[in-house]
């Protein structure tokens, strides 16, 4: 449940009802939808003149279309490069000089497109065309004026982020600048302006050289994925396969952006000192001109059965990794909130199982941690087990242990202590990030996102207060199972019979 994963669990409110906390804050939450789709919450908190805003478009990289991997993430590059009147010297001459980008980048593909008949002369020849085309688009931006610009009306916080499953956008200002942010944010989703295109691919193949290639935890995940998911797109690189990332176009993005970037597939969540009426009043004045478009298809292929264990192994002369995965359903299934609880007893700090065992008792290892939910949630996905092996200890040892551990925990009853001690550390951890304007609104727009209501971030609690020690005990039989079960470990030297691979 979107809110409650991986928080920083601080007990601030033990004998408050998720119910009881739920009445009192629907009091200041006002949610409207405008008549394009685009749906707003606003939540009033008058204590300081701030205002949080928050855009959650649901378009990720499980959106990406095949062979144009990591477009979804070029959007998180290109959000603030600006608008027509904003972050440039002269926009008819840029916009020209973007089209004539184009427009030589279709030259060079139609040559490479010839295959084994092209002309290299005549491509390194297009290829420098190209080059100058995007050189000369440069002269008209004026860069980083739109964060400025912000930054000068005392905004704060200002970043964006790509999930698998989303894309969002935030920043806080003050309040008598809440307006600025309407004008602004319209702005982009009304004419995107796709400024810098190229340099920003420049920039996410740079990311990956350092995120992926020479990351060895990175480079581990990366192979994970791609080996657990054989046809669902949760097995690309979520920055994208560097071979997609080279070949991106400019055509690609708008068309992305065409399909998943409507009305409807936004979410706004506004946490501050603002006036709901006022809020309205702006929403309709500079979002009701988007246009209303049909929503983007939700992605149709499914993982299919998984027939066997599978391994992966990667070649690393770094300190050796363990990542362990067991397939599970996606966040709407009803099991959902038991996979949490299951997921803290395993691994909520120094109390957790796998700490205990792992690295307190045993010393097998220097980190060891579940996550219930990987890489995404909005479809199936993985019960995430990652470790770090101690000095001397090897990723086989690692993992013996840690299967030993669930089988006990899979074989013996959790006691009803342990159970209402992450129950509570779970309640008290979305408390916590209700005392944050920023946290707030983004988990209000997710949850209205993923759920439908963003009321699901209370009444998740009371879904997780009805999981019981046969719950716990029913579902890690279904999924920590051999046959669901991906291993991918880091060696020296990669092979199947290198020392210390897993059996």
């Amino acid at each position: 449940m979107i809110g409650i994963r991986f928080c920083a669990l601080i007990l601030l409110c033990t004998g408050v009802l998720p119910a009881q906390i739920l009445k009192e804050f629907e009091k200041k939450v006002t949610e409207f939808t405008l008549p394009n789709g685009l749906h707003f919450i606003v939540a009033e908190r008058h204590e300081a003149p701030v205002v949080s805003f928050h855009t959650y478009v649901g378009a990720g990289s499980v959106d990406d279309p095949s062979g144009s991997t990591g477009i979804a993430h070029m959007f998180e590059h290109m959000a603030f490069k600006g608008t027509e009147t904003i972050g440039t010297t002269n926009w008819p001459e840029e916009k020209k000089a973007l089209d004539a980008i184009e427009a030589a980048y279709d030259r060079l593909e139609s040559e490479q497109n010839k295959g084994p008949r092209a002309d290299s002369a005549r491509i390194a020849s297009l290829r420098d065309q190209v080059n100058t085309a995007i050189e000369h688009a440069q002269t008209f931006v004026m860069p980083n004026e739109y964060p400025r610009l912000i930054e000068e009306n005392g905004g704060a916080g200002l970043n964006a982020g790509t999930s698998y499953d989303s894309t969002e956008y935030f920043y806080s200002l003050p309040s008598n600048r809440a307006e600025l942010w309407f004008l602004l944010e319209s702005q982009r989703f009304l004419h995107p302006v796709f400024r810098e295109f190229y340099k920003e691919r420049d920039v996410v193949q740079e990311e990956n050289r350092m995120r992926v290639e020479s990351n060895p935890q990175g480079k581990l995940l990366e192979d994970f994925l791609a080996t657990a998911f054989a046809a669902h797109p949760y097995r690309n690189p979520a920055g994208g396969w560097p071979s997609d990332v080279a070949n991106l176009r400019l055509s690609a993005a708008r068309a992305f952006f065409e399909k998943y970037y409507v009305p409807a597939n936004i979410t706004i969540a506004i946490v501050g000192d603002i006036n709901p009426t006022e809020a309205r009043r702006m929403a309709e004045r500079y979002f009701g001109p988007l246009p209303k478009r049909p929503l983007p298809p939700l992605v149709h292929t499914e993982e299919p059965s998984q027939p066997g264990p599978k391994t992966a192994i990667v070649d690393s002369p770094s300190q050796p990794l363990l990542v362990i995965g067991y397939k599970r359903p996606d966040q709407y299934d009803k099991d959902d909130p038991v996979f949490d609880i299951i997921s803290e007893i395993l691994s909520s700090g120094r109390t957790g199982l796998m700490y205990q065992e792992l690295v307190r008792d045993k010393k097998l290892a220097l980190a060891a941690e579940a996550g219930a939910e990987f890489p995404d949630a909005r479809y199936p996905n993985l019960f995430l087990f990652f470790i770090a092996p101690g000095l001397g200890h090897t990723v086989e040892e690692n993992q013996k242990a840690l299967e030993d551990l669930l089988e006990r925990f899979k074989s013996q009853t959790v006691d009803a202590q342990t159970l209402a001690r992450v129950k509570t550390k779970a309640r008290a951890g979305v408390i916590r990030r209700l005392d944050n304007n920023a946290g707030l609104a983004a988990l209000l727009a997710a949850n209205y996102a993923a759920y439908g209501d963003w009321r699901k971030l209370f009444t998740s609690l009371d879904e997780l207060d009805a999981v019981t020690a046969s719950d716990v005990q029913r579902v890690a039989r279904q999924c920590f199972t051999t046959e669901s079960r991906t291993v991918a470990f880091t060696v020296e030297t990669a092979g199947a019979g290198a020392p210390g691979a897993p059996q």
